[in-house]
């Protein structure tokens, strides 16, 4: 058996990579970049464009092969209205459909594939469980959501797949919407919360998702989505609160009517000037938390990271990377 990564030079990927060598496993990352990575001294890079049919195929599936799906496009950097679709769909929907119909045509059976919590919409049910009601508010939850509906049709064929629904993912590398609120903070500006900020905010770390894939090849391949966020996640008024303290910044973080801020941000998205993706502020004063006990009891899948330590080492890397201190690794695109 080998351990097919598509997107594996992205984010989650470079970290499961590693991982899955550590086991002893044979390990090919299929991605359209390669990124200069230690780990690939000790396994096979192949280009692959995965919005190409011909070139996921090129990838040498073979029949007893596990394959992971984390190429995607994400919500960084934001998209003006009339893009989205054409942004998000080739990658997000057609290279799982290529990547699957590459499968099936060489007889492969497994797939870990990572969608996203945004296929949930607005909280109706909290905290979430996998059996939250499917309604998503954009294009980029839209994708994600028809790829979880195109793993249903291929699972009735005999594949298995394993889903996995990440709230907001951060690490090394990666910074994304955060690189806005650090420039506030480093400017002894005021922060704006969308609401009163006493709702919590989940993130879950890169680490964390790289785990939860290896531990889905070694159950199986479960046919099963699973929610992948922290535990007891704070305030949005603490995160942010002791983010400042700790960057010694003299910014503070400033309430807002959220049905106001949301409309302002509306008629800026309808204008084609979007400060934030409408999937992003819509569900910002809410409480978006997701329930990972299933990832517990299934998989064994605990995660391990806290979300004020992920977010102040963000913040870390952000400052040393202006210092110029940081390694010469490249930024990563979102995942």
């Amino acid at each position: 058996m080998k351990h097919i990564i598509f997107g594996g030079d992205g984010f989650v990927g470079r970290h499961l990579a590693p991982k899955l060598l550590a086991d002893g496993q044979e390990v090919v990352v299929a991605d359209i970049v390669k990124s200069d990575l230690p780990h690939y001294r000790q396994m096979r890079f192949v280009h692959c464009d995965v919005t190409d049919g011909a070139s996921v195929e090129a990838a040498g599936i073979g029949p007893d092969d596990m394959v992971y799906n984390l190429s995607a496009k994400m919500l960084s950097p934001i998209q003006v209205r009339a893009k989205r679709h054409d942004f998000f769909y080739p990658v997000n929907y057609h290279g799982t459909v290529h990547i699957i119909e590459a499968m099936d045509k060489a007889g492969a059976k497994n797939l870990v594939h990572f969608t996203t919590d945004m296929i949930y919409g607005h909280t109706v049910t909290f905290p979430m469980t996998e059996d939250h009601p499917v309604a998503p508010l954009g294009e980029y939850g839209r994708s994600k959501a028809d790829t979880e509906v195109l793993a249903t049709e291929w699972r009735k064929r005999g594949m298995n797949i394993t889903l996995f629904r990440p709230r907001l993912i951060i690490g090394p590398g990666r910074l994304g919407i955060l690189e806005k609120l650090f420039k506030l903070i480093d400017m002894n500006l005021p922060v704006p919360m969308i609401g009163s900020g006493k709702n919590p905010y989940q993130f879950i770390s890169v680490f964390d998702c790289a785990e939860a894939a290896r531990l889905a090849w070694k159950a199986g391949v479960p046919n099963e989505a699973y929610n992948l966020g922290s535990l007891n996640p704070p305030p949005v008024k603490k995160l942010l609160g002791d983010l400042i303290r700790h960057a010694g910044s003299r910014s503070f973080l400033l309430p807002t009517p959220a049905w106001a801020v949301k409309r302002v941000l509306d008629l800026l998205d309808l204008l084609d000037l979007p400060l934030m993706d409408p999937e992003q502020y819509l569900i910002a004063d809410e409480i978006c938390v997701l329930d990972v006990s299933k990832g517990k009891r299934e998989l064994g899948w605990v995660p391990q990271y806290r979300d004020e330590d992920m977010l102040i080492a963000a913040y870390d890397e952000y400052r040393a990377k202006k210092a110029g201190k940081a390694a010469a690794a490249s930024r990563v695109p979102a995942e």
